[in-house]
């Protein structure tokens, strides 16, 4: 994120607990970047996470990461998810290994 200028990150909300509840503070630090926003979980995406999580897709960091992947009126161009776990998702979600020296950035 440092090295791309005017580009977004866009976290999940019920990432961004997942990851503070596996490692304290690690909110903060990510928080810190200038350009995250956290995708927060109003109440079309907790019904719609709702339906992903109960149709079977995964846990709810990941189903709301799902549901923020997929095309969104207020978001342009195509959404690719970072991730540490590529097999947690359906197939056709665009996903890198946050990890991979080809992530984006």
């Amino acid at each position: 994120m440092a090295k791309t200028p005017g580009e977004r990150l866009n976290i999940p909300a019920l990432c961004l607990t997942q990851a503070e509840a596996g490692e304290e503070n690690l909110a903060q630090r990510v928080l810190a970047f200038s350009s995250v926003v956290v995708d927060s979980l109003g109440t079309m995406a907790a019904v719609s996470v709702g339906t992903l999580i109960r149709d079977g897709y995964g846990d709810p960091d990941t189903c709301h990461a799902l549901y923020c992947a997929l095309p969104r009126p207020e978001f342009t161009g195509m959404s690719i998810l970072l991730t540490g776990n590529k097999d947690a998702y359906p197939p056709g979600v665009v996903t890198v290994d946050i990890d991979s020296s080809g992530t984006p950035g």
